[in-house]
């Protein structure tokens, strides 16, 4: 059985009907005129050949094309791309079934980042009561390496809330390069979760390397279509409107493949895309249509999510404002305009402009983190362990975000309304009222052992001592000493051979290459 996600019944929706029209028919407008820049050269002649107006851009440096985009073409991929997108993983139960008509939510990581935010507590004595100690965390980043991302898969299989994990810590060990840092990234991330697994593509040359290990693992090609244990991410178009010559070029070929792609958005408002809200996102949902109409042309019915990143530009700095009401509020717009097409929907929330866990961080994540949610995104990036814009992974992070998702899994759990559960009531009002005490407590224990009762909040400290991020990064520590399902010795001994580039200190059965 594939993971249950939570099921928003009713997800709430900030646009109108019309609303949501007025944009699609703004974005077909934008697609016809004024159509996008494209850097890529066989994707100009892969849209002139299917009808699209594309003309040569003269004297150019770097070549590029104009491609407007007919209605038809457009209407023809959202006909094209499949409805219900799959996504496997090692262990068949967690795999992610996604309906773009039905507002199933799975929680799953957040994306690459530069930096690792170790956590070191130091104990100091209370001046009015030597008795008392507090520990009081030091944050120290430092750059990101394969065996932090190990440890951040490792952390992620035991998350009880997390659905899947997209490959979060940029590894820069010394002896990584743009060569073989594709396959050292998914091995790293496979080989230390069973859930599915997500990452964009650093070099399109690694991209059979990659497909050859997955196939690998899940056990064939044929097995890999039936169980796609890792799906891949594209930005290929480059806000405003432009077609990214490399990632359009990876996306293509991705799509040749099959394996599940994102295709994905990120304009700035103010900046990259209009500050008004109609104009953000009536650009990024030409972009994304952009996106997917190409990837239907190449492979008609490649599965394809529906991926946006919308946010709002600092004034100041001219940065990601992810933690500004605007950047939810152009998500949830996102989601519905998914919704509206029925393509399952990459989106984000949870992401803050925090550079360390506190109470910045937690106000904008939980701001953000219900309110999407609430809006129904079937594939849901919600920043687990994300600080400082994405720039910043912090294991201590990822494990306060859990016990909050805990709290809005709860939240979001369907009442139990019946006539059975209000003849059970009223049996115990007509029991309780009579009795000298008047209490109903007798009742709490079958409840509680049903799982129907909401757990506190798990790091609780007391009146004197708030020691949430000393219990957390103790919970942490709980969390790597629990095993993991590594892969089998023999698939290992067959990846170590056949694909070149992986790191030897990888193999933890130490059969060197």
């Amino acid at each position: 059985m594939p993971r249950a996600g939570i099921l928003v019944q009713n997800p709430y929706e900030r646009l109108t009907r019309e609303q949501v029209k007025t944009i699609h028919r703004a974005s077909l407008e934008i697609l016809r005129d004024p159509g996008l820049i494209c850097f890529n050269d066989r994707a100009a002649d892969i849209f002139a050949a299917a009808g699209a107006d594309v003309s040569s851009v003269e004297k150019s440096d770097p070549p590029h094309w104009i491609v407007k985009i007919p209605e038809r073409l457009v209407d023809e991929a959202i006909g094209s791309a499949p409805k219900t997108v799959t996504l496997g993983a090692r262990n068949p139960d967690n795999a992610l079934v996604m309906n773009g008509d039905e507002s199933r939510v799975y929680f799953i990581t957040g994306s690459e980042t530069n930096i690792w935010l170790d956590a070191d507590f130091q104990s100091y004595t209370k001046k009015s009561d030597p008795s008392v100690e507090i520990h009081v965390p030091e944050f120290i980043p430092r750059r990101g390496t394969v065996a932090d991302l190990c440890m951040s898969a490792h952390i992620s299989e035991h998350l009880d809330t997390l659905d899947g994990f997209i490959r979060n810590v940029n590894i820069q060990d010394k002896d990584i390069t743009e060569e073989n840092k594709d396959v050292n990234k998914l091995f790293a991330s496979l080989n230390n979760t069973t859930k599915h697994v997500q990452a964009g593509l650093t070099s399109l040359s690694q991209l059979d390397n990659v497909m050859k290990m997955a196939e690998i693992i899940a056990g064939g090609e044929e097995a890999l279509r039936q169980n796609p244990i890792i799906s891949l991410i594209c930005c290929l178009v480059k806000s405003p409107l432009q077609f990214v010559d490399d990632t359009t070029e990876a996306f293509m070929e991705i799509c040749t493949r099959g394996i599940p792609v994102v295709v994905s958005s990120a304009p700035q408002a103010g900046s990259t895309a209009p500050i008004k809200e109609a104009g953000i996102l009536a650009q990024i949902n030409a972009e994304v249509l952009a996106g997917i109409t190409l990837g239907q042309i190449v492979n008609r019915g490649t599965p394809i999510l529906y991926g946006t990143v919308p946010a709002k530009t600092r004034i100041d700095t001219l940065s990601d404002s992810y933690g500004a009401v605007e950047t939810s509020q152009y998500t949830i717009d996102c989601t519905q305009l998914a919704r509206f097409y029925g393509i399952p929907n990459y989106s984000t929330s949870g992401v803050s402009d925090a550079k360390v866990p506190g109470q910045q961080s937690s106000i904008e994540r939980l701001f953000s983190n219900i309110t999407v949610t609430m809006s129904g995104p079937q594939f849901l990036h919600c920043a687990y362990g994300l600080l400082d814009c994405n720039s910043v992974f912090s294991p201590l992070q990822a494990v306060l975000d859990d016990a909050h998702f805990t709290m809005i899994k709860y939240f979001l759990r369907s009442p139990r309304i019946d006539d059975g559960e209000i003849n059970e009531i009223l049996t115990q009002i007509r029991t309780v009222l009579p009795t000298p005490h008047k209490l109903f407590i007798s009742y709490i224990r079958k409840v509680m052992r049903s799982g129907l009762l909401s757990p506190l909040y798990p790091f609780e400290g007391d009146r004197e001592h708030d020691t949430v991020f000393h219990m957390a990064h103790e919970r942490m520590k709980e969390l790597l000493a629990k095993p993991v399902g590594h892969i089998d010795r023999e698939k290992t001994s067959r990846i170590f051979n056949e694909i070149p580039g992986l790191l030897p200190r990888l193999n933890i059965y130490g059969e060197g290459r």
